[in-house]
Order: C-alpha cells, then structure tokens, then sequence
C-alpha cells in the first residue's frame, strides 16, 4: 500500500501526500525549494483536508489552483471539484503533477488540466474550461499581485480561499481605520468581500518557513462603481503612496494641483483632510466619479 492518507469521496478513494512522500518526490526531481519562488510544500494530510473543505468546493466548480507544486493540495482537490487548472511556473514540478496525480488519485486524475506559466501573466483564454474558484498555496512574495490579477482578469472567479503570509492575510481582511489597512485592502474589495479564514501552523511545511501562515477566503461582489478600475486604483495608490499626508496632499499630483484634489474631495462628500486608511473602495470610487 502507498504510503499517504485516503481521502473518501462517494466510496472512491485518493491518497494525500505525507511527509515521506513529499521528500522522496523531491529527491526524485531533484529539487531544493527556494526562497525565490516561494515554495514551502504542505505535507500535512490534515491541513489540506481543512483547507478543502473550507473553500466550499462544489462538483460544478473548475478549480484554479496555483503554485501546485507536488500536488499535495491537488490531489485533495481533485476527488470534490468538476476539474482542476493547476498553473504551474516550475517546468519540472508542472510536467510531474499529471503523472502524480495518476499515481495517488487515479479515480480522478483525468479532471486535471497543468498549465505552465506565470500566474501573474495568464489570461483568460489560457484556460479549456473557465476557472470558477481559487484554491492555492501562493508563493508569499507575489500572493497580493496574483490574488488581484486572477480577479481582474477571470470575471468567472466567484470564489475562493488562498494560503498566505498571516501578514498578508491581515492587509487583505483589513478594514477602514485599522492599522494594516493599505493598498491591498482596497483594491481586494473591488472585486470581492474578502475576510480572514484561520492559521496555518508552520510545521505543516517542508522546509519550515520562517514566517507564520493564514487562510483568506473571499466571494466575488459586483464593482461599488462604473467608473474605470484603473483610474480609480491609481486614486488608491496615489492615497497610500505618503500614508502620513491628508487626502488634499496626497492626491495633489494626481489631480494637478493640491487646491484641484481639495475640489474634488468636496465634490465626492470627502473632507480633504481626511487619509487613505479612512476611505472605502466606493469613496475612492466616488472620486473619480466626480473628477
């Protein structure tokens, strides 16, 4: 018997990864993670299970998952999920998953798709089927920028619920007025309600990183605004980029001149003195609106 833990669904069976397996995949291929592209593996079968069972995966969902590396996510998502696109950046680890995947969950390893490429340049005509939900590890150097172009560029997405740095997990939850409250936080809540989903432990990793983890879930809203999500994530990033000016100062350069921003602020019910960290995404929305 293969050494792993069984994951039942409807009576079929497959088999998780372990700490064992994790290691001897990776001797086989050959390969030290690294800190560049942010791989800590998952070798905890219990872990996974609750990360699975959180994203509330339904039988019609397609499943984007992202940095898959050696499949320990992907074979748990397999079995519950219509299909699973796995994006994959690492050629070797993306030509191993398919034949993981027929090793330790061969009842299903049809319904997965591998991608290779950069998450952060996929489009949507990169993918057979439209992704309907985001379940992922991610790399915690790029979780931000993958989270919110995967939004932006696949209105399909409806929901979701990605493994992060507990920090990053923190600014994307954030709301007005609370400390971590930033650029992320505005520009998630564009796209979807995005709330905070609990703690990984460090141990379920190998190598252990050297930073504590978070789950963060989110549920795709539609825009507070018709006014372009460029123009007003540039009002965002103009707010943030001297947290410790007023509106008045900081959007100066944006609208011309700090008297025009004042103008403007007015104009969208804002007092000028007001910061960043006070505003929600439909404020700045509004700005541009009035602009």
């Amino acid at each position: 018997m293969r050494a792993g833990t069984f994951f039942d669904v409807d009576d079929q069976q497959a088999t998780l990864l372990g700490p064992a397996d994790v290691r001897r995949l990776a001797g086989e291929l050959g390969i030290r993670p690294t800190k560049k592209l942010g791989q800590n593996f998952v070798h905890d079968a219990n872990t996974v299970r609750r990360i699975v069972s959180a994203a509330s995966i339904r039988p019609e969902d397609v499943v984007l998952e992202v940095g898959p590396g050696l499949g320990s996510l992907t074979l748990a998502l397999l079995p519950v999920a219509g299909a699973v696109t796995a994006v994959e950046i690492d050629p070797v680890l993306a030509g191993r998953l398919p034949r993981t995947a027929a090793e330790y969950a061969p009842a299903f390893a049809d319904r997965l798709r591998v991608v290779e490429a950069d998450a952060l340049r996929v489009r949507a005509d990169d993918f057979a089927a439209a992704p309907t939900a985001l379940v992922a590890n991610l790399p915690y150097n790029v979780a931000v920028p993958v989270v919110l172009h995967l939004l932006a560029e696949l209105p399909t997405l409806r929901h979701g619920l990605v493994m992060v740095q507990s920090e990053v997990a923190e600014r994307m939850a954030a709301e007005p007025g609370n400390r971590v409250y930033g650029v992320p936080s505005v520009k998630a809540a564009w796209f979807a309600d995005v709330r905070r989903a609990g703690p990984v432990p460090r141990n379920v990793f190998w190598p252990v990183p050297n930073v504590d983890s978070g789950l963060v879930a989110f549920e795709r809203v539609e825009p507070p605004s018709t006014a372009p999500r460029r123009e007003v994530f540039r009002v965002v990033d103009a707010a943030f980029a001297q947290r410790r000016k007023t509106l008045r100062g900081a959007l100066s350069g944006w609208a011309g001149s700090a008297a025009r921003a004042e103008e403007v602020l007015r104009a969208a019910g804002i007092d000028p003195t007001a910061r960043g960290e006070q505003l929600r995404i439909a404020d700045f929305a509004r700005i541009v609106e009035v602009a």
